[in-house]
C-alpha cells in the first residue's frame, strides 16, 4: 500500500490559546507531545509540554537536522532514526492509550542529518495497520523542511497502542515528533466507521486563507487540525476570486462532534472572470482505497439573501453527486457541512469540481480522507505470550520484536515468527529462532500459543527447565537441541500430532515419559542423545531402582509410601497389645528412669517381692488343697 501524506511546510506563529488546544491537556487526558530524539522535557513557545521520547522505549538512535537554525521549534530539530542492522526492521513507540478514537500527527524530516544526501524509504503503521509510506526521493520541500502527516485511528484494546516504523532494504526510518490526542467518538461518522477504519488525511485545505491551526498560528481548532492553504491543490487553468465575511459573525461553527473552526468559514473562493467558470481542486489519491470527502460552505456574501440565488452542482471524480443551495439549507453566514464517500477510483488524482447552475459557486474548505480498513490483529492472549517470550528469551533489539507480532500483514511478522489467520484474529503457528545467541529461558506462557505447529530454539544458550506448557496439542515439530536445559522432561510433551522431538545435547535428566518416546515407535523422529541423566527407554540406561538424579523416581516414591504404611501398622499393633489388651492382673514392670540408683533398684525389688507375696496368698486362698510350706502340704 502506498499512501501520500499531507505535506505542510514549517511555519512559525504566535502561541495558540490553551483552552482550544487538546494537546495541552496532557497525560491526564491521554494526549502526548513526544520530542523524538530529544533528551529532556520542555515547554514550547505555544505552551505545549513536550516529552523526551526515552519514556516510550523507541530504540534506535538520536540525531539532529543538518541546519537546526532553520527550524523554529526545538522538537523540529531533533529526530530519531532506526538503522535496521541494530534496531531490526520494525521499531515502535508505545503510547498508553485506553480504547477510543485519537488524532495522530507525525512530523518527519530528513535535512541530510546523516550526510548521505539520500532520503530514506519506510512505512508507518498505527493500530497495527499500514497508514503512511515514505518513498525516496522525497519532494524537496519535505526533505529539507519536513512533512506533517495526520490521521484518525481507533486505539487497541490493550493498555497501549503502537506507532511503528518499518525499514525498506537498509534504509533507516526517521521521525522528528509524534503528537496524539483523543477526539469525539462520533467525529467524522465515527458511529459507522470509527471501529473499523483509519482515516488518513490526503488533503485538508482552507479556501482563500493561509495555513492556520494550533501549534502553527494563534488561530484555534478544538480538534487540533492544521488547515493548509488551497493554492497547491487548485486547477490553475481556472480563475479564482477570494471573498471574506467582512467581520460578520458565523453561526453553527465549532460544534460537536467535529468542532470545525470558525475561521474556516470566514473566507471562501469563488470563480473569477466569466460566471460560467468552475471551481476545481485536484487531490492526490491511491486508487485502491475509498475516500471520505468533506466540503465546507457558508454564504458569506451579503448580496445573497434568498434561496435560489446561488446554486451549483458538486462533481466528484467526474460524477455529478449533488446540487447545493447554501442559503436554502442554512441561511446566510451559517456553517454548512456536506460529506460523500468516493469509491472505485481509476486515476491517482481525485477531481473535486463545483459547476455553476445559478450564480457563481463558492467553497470555504475541503477535506479528503483515505478510508484505510483496520487490519486484523494478533489474538490478544497470543500477543501477551509473545511479549513474555521476548523478555524470557532475551530477544535482541536487532530482531525487531516490536508492535503486533503478526500485523500489518504487508510486513510479514516478527523475525522468526510465522502467522496465519484464525477464527478470532491472527495466530502464531511457527517460531524459528535457531542460532540467534539467545541466553534466556522458556516461560510457561508459551502455553497460550495454542496454534503453534513448529518450535525451533536449537543452537542457543537457553537454560532452565522445560515448562509443561510446551505440550500444545497443535505441536508437530519440536527442536530444542544444543542448549543448556536442565531437569526432567514434562509428561505433557508428546501429543498425538507431534512427529519430531529433538532434545539432544542438553543437560536433561530423569525418566523419559513413555508418551514422548512413543513418537519414535510410531514412525516419528526423536533424539535424546547427549543428555547424561536421561534413562528408562531403549538406547538409554535403565533408571535406578529407587533413585534418579535429583531425587526419588516414581518407583522410589511408591516404595517409600509403602514402607511408611507398614511401619505405621506395626506401631498400631504394639499400642493395641500394650495398652488396649492389658488385663486387671497386668502390672507395670517398667525399668526405672535412673538405672544407676541403688535405692531405686532396691525399691523396685521390694515392690516385686510384695507383688509375689500377694500372688501366693491369692493362690492359697483359692486352692482346695490348702497351702504349701517348703513344698509340703499342711
Amino acid at each position: 500500500m502506498r499512501l501520500l501524506p499531507l505535506l505542510l511546510l514549517l511555519l512559525a506563529g504566535a502561541a495558540a490559546r490553551a483552552s482550544d488546544d487538546p494537546f495541552l491537556s496532557g497525560a491526564a487526558n491521554h494526549s502526548y507531545n513526544i520530542d523524538c530524539g530529544g533528551a529532556a522535557d520542555f515547554t514550547s513557545s505555544f505552551g505545549r509540554r513536550w516529552l523526551a521520547d526515552q519514556f516510550f522505549s523507541p530504540g534506535g538512535a538520536a540525531g539532529m537536522v543538518a541546519e537546526p537554525h532553520r527550524f523554529p521549534q526545538p522538537q523540529e530539530r531533533t529526530l530519531r532514526f532506526f538503522p535496521p542492522s541494530s534496531a531490526g526492521k520494525s521499531s515502535c513507540y508505545s503510547l498508553p492509550l485506553p480504547p477510543g478514537r485519537y488524532y495522530l500527527r507525525i512530523f518527519s524530516v530528513y535535512d541530510n542529518y546523516d550526510s548521505k544526501a539520500r532520503t530514506p524509504s519506510f512505512d508507518v503503521s498505527a493500530a497495527a495497520t499500514l497508514v503512511l509510506s515514505f518513498r525516496s526521493p522525497w519532494p524537496e520541500p519535505a526533505a529539507r523542511s519536513g512533512a506533517y502527516s495526520d490521521l484518525i485511528f481507533p486505539s487497541a484494546t490493550e493498555p497501549a497502542s503502537d506507532v511503528c516504523f518499518y525499514s525498506l532494504s537498509t534504509d533507516a526510518p526517521v521521525v522528528a515528533s509524534i503528537e496524539v490526542a483523543p477526539v469525539h467518538p462520533l467525529a467524522y461518522d465515527g458511529a459507522t466507521t470509527g471501529a473499523d477504519l483509519v482515516l488518513v488525511n490526503y488533503g485538508r485545505v482552507t479556501c482563500g486563507n493561509s495555513l492556520f491551526g494550533p501549534g502553527f498560528t494563534k488561530d484555534p481548532d478544538a480538534f487540533a487540525r492544521v488547515w493548509q492553504a488551497d493554492v497547491d491543490f487548485r486547477n490553475n487553468d481556472l480563475k479564482y476570486d477570494a471573498i471574506t465575511a467582512g467581520g460578520r459573525k458565523i453561526f453553527g461553527s465549532n460544534q460537536p462532534p467535529n468542532y470545525f473552526p470558525t475561521k474556516l468559514y470566514e473566507s471562501a473562493v469563488t470563480t473569477g472572470g466569466d460566471a460560467s467558470n468552475e471551481i476545481e481542486y485536484l487531490m492526490p489519491v491511491d486508487t485502491r482505497l475509498s475516500y471520505m470527502v468533506w466540503l465546507h460552505f457558508a454564504e458569506i456574501d451579503a448580496g445573497i439573501g434568498a434561496a435560489g440565488q446561488r446554486v451549483f452542482d458538486v462533481m466528484l471524480a467526474g460524477e455529478n453527486v449533488t446540487r447545493i443551495d447554501i442559503f436554502k439549507q442554512v441561511g446566510g453566514f451559517t456553517a454548512f457541512k456536506w460529506t460523500y464517500v468516493v469509491e472505485n477510483l481509476t486515476t491517482s488524482t481525485l477531481s473535486v469540481k463545483l459547476v455553476p447552475v445559478v450564480g457563481r459557486p463558492i467553497l470555504c474548505g475541503l477535506e479528503n480522507y483515505a478510508m484505510v480498513p483496520l487490519e486484523m490483529r494478533t489474538v490478544p492472549s497470543q500477543v501477551a505470550a509473545m511479549k513474555a517470550l521476548k523478555e524470557s528469551l532475551k530477544i535482541p533489539a536487532r530482531m525487531g520484536w516490536n508492535g503486533d507480532p503478526c500485523a500489518p500483514r504487508a510486513w510479514d511478522a516478527w523475525e522468526g515468527v510465522t502467522c496465519h489467520r484464525g477464527d478470532r484474529g491472527l495466530v502464531i503457528t511457527q517460531l524459528d529462532l535457531a542460532s540467534q545467541g539467545l541466553k534466556g529461558f522458556i516461560t510457561d506462557e508459551i502455553s497460550h500459543l495454542k496454534d503453534l505447529v513448529s518450535l525451533n530454539l536449537s543452537y542457543n544458550s537457553l537454560t532452565g527447565s522445560l515448562p509443561p506448557g510446551l505440550g500444545q496439542p497443535s505441536l508437530v515439530s519440536l527442536d530444542l537441541s544444543s542448549n543448556e536445559f536442565t531437569g526432567s522432561i514434562p509428561g505433557t510433551i508428546g501429543s498425538s500430532k507431534l512427529q519430531t522431538a529433538l532434545l539432544n545435547n542438553n543437560q536433561l535428566d530423569g525418566q523419559v515419559p513413555e508418551r514422548l518416546y512413543s513418537i519414535g515407535v510410531h514412525g516419528g523422529v526423536i533424539d535424546l542423545s547427549g543428555n547424561k541423566g536421561l534413562c528408562g527407554v531403549p538406547t538409554l540406561p535403565a533408571c535406578a531402582l529407587f533413585w534418579e538424579k535429583g531425587g526419588l523416581n516414581k518407583t522410589g516414591k511408591i516404595a517409600l509410601g509403602a514402607s511408611f504404611g507398614f511401619v505405621l501398622l506395626v506401631i498400631l499393633i504394639v499400642v493395641y497389645i500394650l495398652c488396649i489388651r492389658r488385663g486387671p492382673y497386668d502390672y507395670d514392670f517398667e525399668f526405672p528412669q535412673d538405672l544407676t540408683s541403688i535405692s531405686a533398684i532396691s525399691a523396685k525389688r521390694n515392690r516385686y517381692q510384695r507383688a509375689k507375696s500377694v500372688m501366693l496368698a491369692e493362690m492359697e486362698a483359692h486352692s482346695p488343697e490348702g497351702f504349701y510350706t517348703n513344698g509340703s502340704p499342711h
